[in-house]
Formats: structure tokens, C-alpha cells, sequence
């Protein structure tokens, strides 16, 4: 009996954590998932179809929608999102902003109850988030920790080091503070890879 729950404890410990984990709805084919960002969603630094959104539709054949402003703040996204919701009624909104307010030097509990509000108004609309974290513009390219807090309050999925992961390397930037074709696609298959991880494809 003794070795029969000491085989069984580990399991029911992995499956508890696993349950704990954020998950997603599966997304239908008919889906439309809404990318909402700045200049790192719009793809500056690459053409048009180049950008993570349009590479992103291709791989997981789901409608994406760019909708990236470069130089954008969450202030600014805050006031845009309403009228997006509204008129593609999206399955899933990926949530990426935030360095415009960092490279201005803007207040950082501001932009987190920026992105809090945006998260309320996806979820009021019924769309699931994907809240993907957003590096500082210096060489550590180190995400700040109200994203992982913002995540964890809303429950939500939370793709900490994708855009960090390609902005650390040289090879997928087209300056200093956004990637090339190379990076975006990269991008692009973290994202994919984690929608399937997460259950909504």
C-alpha cells in the first residue's frame, strides 16, 4: 500500500499543477483572433506579410487581424480597443503592449492598469486573452514583472519570453528595438506553439 501511494502522490501532484495552468477554449476554424499592439505587432522592420500577425494566419489557418499602431501606448490602446472589439467581435484577443510607454519613461503601474482595463473589455466581449510580455528597450531585454502579476490576477495564458527570446539576438532585429523577417516569424512560431500547448488549437 506504502508503494502504491508513493508511486500514485507524484502523479496527482503533476496533474494538480497541470489543472492550475491557464488554459484556452479551442479555437473553431472559423475563429478570428485579434492581434493588438504596437509597432512589434503592426511589423515594423519587415514587409506587410512579413509581419508575426500575417505569418501567425498561415500557420495555424485562423483569421488574424493586425492591429498594431507603431508608437502606440496603452493609453492609446485603451481608448482604440472599444471600437476593434466592437466591429470583428474576436475569439481571442493577443494582447502585446507596453514599450512605447517604457522607452517615454511613462509610469509603470499606469500601463499595467492600462493593460488591466484592456483585458476586462476583451473579456466583457467574451474573447479569451493571450497576454504576451513586452521587454525593456536596454541590453538586459529583461520583461518587467507586471506583466507576470497582471497575468496571474486575470488568469490569464501568459507568453513571458517569446519576444524577449527574439530581441536578445542580433540575427532577428532589424534595429535595436524591433525584429527583422527572420524574427517575426520566429515570433510568430512561439506563439502558434503555445496556442497549441495551451489547448485552443
Amino acid at each position: 500500500m506504502k508503494i502504491l501511494l508513493s508511486c500514485l502522490f507524484p502523479a496527482l501532484l503533476m496533474a494538480a499543477c497541470h489543472s492550475g495552468s491557464p488554459r484556452l477554449r479551442e479555437l473553431p476554424p472559423d475563429a478570428v483572433i485579434l492581434a493588438f499592439g504596437d509597432s512589434l505587432t503592426y511589423g515594423t522592420g519587415a514587409l506587410p506579410n512579413q509581419s508575426y500577425p500575417a505569418v501567425l494566419q498561415k500557420i495555424i489557418s485562423r483569421t488574424v487581424i493586425n492591429a498594431g499602431i507603431p508608437g502606440e501606448t496603452t493609453d492609446e490602446g485603451r481608448a482604440r480597443l472599444p471600437r476593434l472589439l466592437d466591429s470583428h467581435h474576436p475569439t481571442l484577443v493577443l494582447l502585446c503592449l507596453g514599450a512605447n510607454d517604457m522607452l517615454r519613461g511613462l509610469d509603470e503601474a499606469a500601463a499595467a492598469e492600462n493593460l488591466k482595463e484592456m483585458i476586462r473589455m476583451a473579456e466583457q466581449q467574451g474573447a479569451q486573452v493571450v497576454l504576451i510580455g513586452v521587454p525593456r528597450p536596454n541590453l538586459l531585454v529583461s520583461t518587467p514583472e507586471f506583466y507576470r502579476r497582471i497575468a496571474e490576477e486575470f488568469s490569464l495564458p501568459y507568453l513571458e519570453s517569446a519576444m524577449s527570446d527574439v530581441l536578445r539576438k542580433n540575427a532577428l532585429k532589424s534595429d535595436f528595438i524591433h525584429p527583422n523577417a527572420k524574427g517575426y516569424r520566429k515570433l510568430a512560431e512561439s506563439i502558434a506553439l503555445f496556442l497549441r500547448k495551451k489547448g485552443a488549437l
